[in-house]
């Protein structure tokens, strides 16, 4: 199944792709893509209706929102492709480097990102997101992180250098800035990715190709991941788990390169479509 969110921002209403571009609206039979939803066995209960062809058709053009809603925590891995350790000049991690992005962050997929007031080092990173499916803390294995993963979704982790890296070396405080996470345009279920180790995945600026990679070439994979970060934080349905980037980023161009108003983001990733959003001032 591949779950999308339509509607305003903060009245979105929760759909179904079905076919190649039909959105059903299944807000008749769920009320969101939450906590509740996932932790209650939501998706297993969407799968199981048999009424998904009737429901309604969610209005031609509608805006979409991120395809969770505001989960209860985001969790993002560091420097997880070694070609992009390599480019920003670290060390491959022995674990992974971990880090958190508000929720406040969480965007829509064709929404514009602010660029806030101040930044001089505005970045973007595409990614592969995790969604959890439900509850659980310290996994027995990275084999038992399978059966907690709900789906995937496309990510940009967009990031200000200069609060990152410049501003006492807290990373979370250059990654959190409002519209600094666009998720979707859907959340894939594991049927539908049944590789997440195999996706191509790809970035443009302008029209210009600024990263192109494969989650083949992660340092830790999708299930040491999941099991890894439930070894220190309960993980809980509806948190979303981004994975690292592979290299092109714009802080190791030469010259840096860095998004600026007006700017055009759009990037993809293998099975979970494409996002594109114009860069304004905050």
């Amino acid at each position: 199944m591949k779950l999308v969110r339509f509607g305003p921002r903060g009245q979105e209403r929760p759909g179904l792709v079905v076919g190649e571009h039909t959105i059903k609206d299944c807000s008749a039979l769920v009320g969101d893509y939450d906590h509740a939803f996932f932790a209650s066995g939501g998706l297993e209960r969407l799968r199981a209706a048999a009424e998904i062809a009737s429901l309604p058709d969610a209005p031609a053009g509608v805006r979409l929102g991120a395809p969770v809603a505001r989960p209860r925590n985001v969790f993002a891995i560091g420097l997880n492709y070694a070609d992009h350790a390599k480019e920003t000049g670290k060390a491959i991690p022995a674990e992974p480097i971990l880090f958190m992005k508000a929720t406040t962050a969480v965007n829509g997929p064709y929404d514009p990102i602010r660029i806030p007031r101040g930044s001089r080092k505005t970045d973007w990173e595409v990614e592969l997101g995790v969604v959890i499916g439900r509850d659980a803390h310290v996994l027995e294995s990275p084999a038992a992180a399978r059966g907690v993963v709900a789906g995937f979704v496309l990510a940009n982790d967009v990031s200000e250098r200069e609060f990152q890296i410049e501003r006492g070396g807290q990373w979370s405080k250059g990654k959190s800035c409002p519209t600094f996470l666009p998720l979707g345009p859907w959340l894939a279920t594991p049927d539908e990715i049944p590789n997440p180790h195999a996706l191509g995945v790809w970035l443009d600026v302008n029209g210009h190709r600024r990263q192109t990679g494969c989650t083949a070439t992660m340092i830790f994979d999708v299930w040491t991941i999941v099991h890894y970060v439930s070894q220190f934080i309960q993980l809980e349905a509806g948190d979303v788990i981004i994975t690292g980037t592979p290299p092109g980023v714009g802080m190791a161009r030469t010259p840096p390169e860095f998004l600026r108003p007006g700017d055009v983001v759009e990037l993809g990733i293998d099975g979970l479509g494409r996002q594109r959003s114009v860069c304004e001032q905050a």
